[in-house]
């Protein structure tokens, strides 16, 4: 697939997905919907240069991460007199690329070099990892326009910074610069600027050698754990324990070990 609302590149096992409408805010629309999918299904069924993904990096070109969904469609339709189905774009975009992330046979990391707004913000969140550089912001603007945070929003919020800082974020519409984010717990990291890309590339080259099942299988565990009690939780563990044990990463892992030297991990 030629791709022009995304660039799409994986060396040394770190594959780079960009949003890249640097004019419109990397605002999101049916075709770069479209690229999404078809760059995330190749690094999900090892097709092309997909096959070779060990990580993700999701970042966008130019100011910003996102600004979410481009109105201008939706704008004209409203002009001429006709209402959009926006749970209809929902269903058909939002949700599967949220699921798509989620659901990624390896970690992901978002990126966030800017403004990430409505959907944009969501979408960083439904990653693994988020960092974010001193300078960005996230902003839940859907209040603004008449709408509620979707794309995962009112999941992704409450379970990271609470109730009450949930629905400030909301119902208020206000930016939350990146520093505070990660004081909040909402984010992983806050990078100055100037370190960004290193930092980001340095956290990508760990994890792109890291053991690939495990980490996902711990993001697994993670999302698995509101909807357990202890104890389906600890039996939950143990499946997945049972499963890794018998990996040729964790054989691998306590060979290193025991000869104190670096592992070398396939992700197999």
């Amino acid at each position: 697939m030629n791709f022009e609302n995304i660039t799409f590149t994986v060396d040394n096992g770190i594959a780079r997905i960009t949003l890249n409408r640097p004019d419109k805010l990397n605002s999101f629309t049916e075709d770069m919907h479209a690229e999404l999918r078809a760059a995330l299904d190749a690094i999900q069924n090892r097709e092309g240069i997909g096959a070779d993904a060990r990580v993700l990096v999701l970042t966008g070109a130019g100011r910003g991460f996102s600004a979410g969904q481009d109105l201008g469609d939706r704008a004209m339709q409203i002009q001429a007199g006709k209402m959009p189905d926006i749970g209809n774009t929902v269903e058909r975009n939002y949700k599967p690329l949220v699921l798509r992330l989620q659901n990624l046979r390896v970690p992901t990391i978002a990126a966030v070099n800017g403004i990430a707004a409505g959907a944009g913000a969501s979408v960083a969140l439904a990653c693994d990892l988020v960092v974010a550089t001193k300078s960005a912001s996230f902003l839940q603007a859907f209040s603004k326009i008449g709408l509620i945070p979707d794309t995962g929003g009112t999941w992704f919020l409450p379970q990271r910074v609470g109730m009450a800082r949930a629905m400030g974020l909301a119902l208020l519409a206000e930016k939350l610069p990146a520093e505070k984010a990660a004081e909040w717990g909402l984010i992983w990291a806050c990078i100055e600027d100037a370190e960004f890309a290193a930092s980001v590339e340095r956290i990508a080259s760990q994890l792109s050698t890291a053991p690939t099942k495990a980490l996902v299988r711990t993001r697994q565990a993670m999302h698995a754990a509101p909807g357990h009690t202890l104890e389906q939780q600890l039996s939950f563990e143990g499946g997945m324990m049972r499963e890794l044990g018998w990996s040729p990463d964790y054989a691998e892992g306590v060979k290193a070990f025991m000869e104190k030297r670096a592992p070398n991990f396939t992700g197999e």
